[in-house]
């Protein structure tokens, strides 16, 4: 940080970078693994495993369970009688706002409308997916709960194993099941990486 005056790299960089020399940083790891085994660093003894959530880019409102939508089209029904009930007092009227207001709310019903479909298209793709899950900005990345009530996030779970007497990771893995109990097994048999 200090020899580049705390000039951060924005995440683009930072996935061009990854993904440009993809071949040499896995290099880079193995040597180390295989440095840290030939200097003792690992005890090969006790090892910690836990795992923590990573939120993804995609945002909560872009990910789509088949409650999340059964609840965003409640909310599209709603806004639609509402709209309706509006145009029906604006029909009564017979002025020209009255005129301009019914072009407005004839633009926002269409918008509505067009929405419910966009929603009855990603129920069927809901419905299609393995876990039925959709995620639209990172298709792998899953609602996953969090600790408090009525909170969650959309993200990864990111599991490692670590030394305990030189506390460096021995493996980890990155999954998008949000709950660590069916991942303890596979972490443990996997921590001689």
């Amino acid at each position: 940080m200090w020899l580049t005056g705390k000039l951060a790299p924005d995440f683009k960089t930072i996935a061009d970078f990854r993904r440009d020399n993809g071949e040499a940083i896995r290099a880079v790891c193995r040597q180390f693994v295989l440095l840290r085994g030939e200097i003792g660093l690992i005890a090969g003894g006790t090892v910690a495993v836990d795992g923590s959530r990573v939120k993804a880019v995609n945002t909560r409102d872009k990910n789509y369970t088949s409650g999340a939508i059964r609840l965003r089209m409640e909310q599209v029904d709603a806004s639609i009688a509402r709209y309706l009930g509006m145009l029906e007092t604006a029909d009564r009227q017979e002025d020209q706002v009255a005129e301009m207001r019914i072009s407005r709310l004839t633009e926002r019903l269409e918008a509505l409308r067009r929405h419910m479909q966009e929603l009855k298209a990603t129920q069927r793709a809901v419905a299609v997916a393995p876990d039925h899950q959709v995620s639209l900005t990172d298709p792998d990345a899953r609602a996953m709960r969090t600790n408090g009530k009525g909170t969650g996030m959309v993200g990864y779970n990111v599991q490692a194993v670590v030394d305990a007497k030189h506390h460096l990771i021995v493996t980890h893995q990155v999954t998008n099941v949000g709950q660590d109990r069916s991942q303890l097994s596979k972490m443990a048999r996997g921590r001689r990486r």
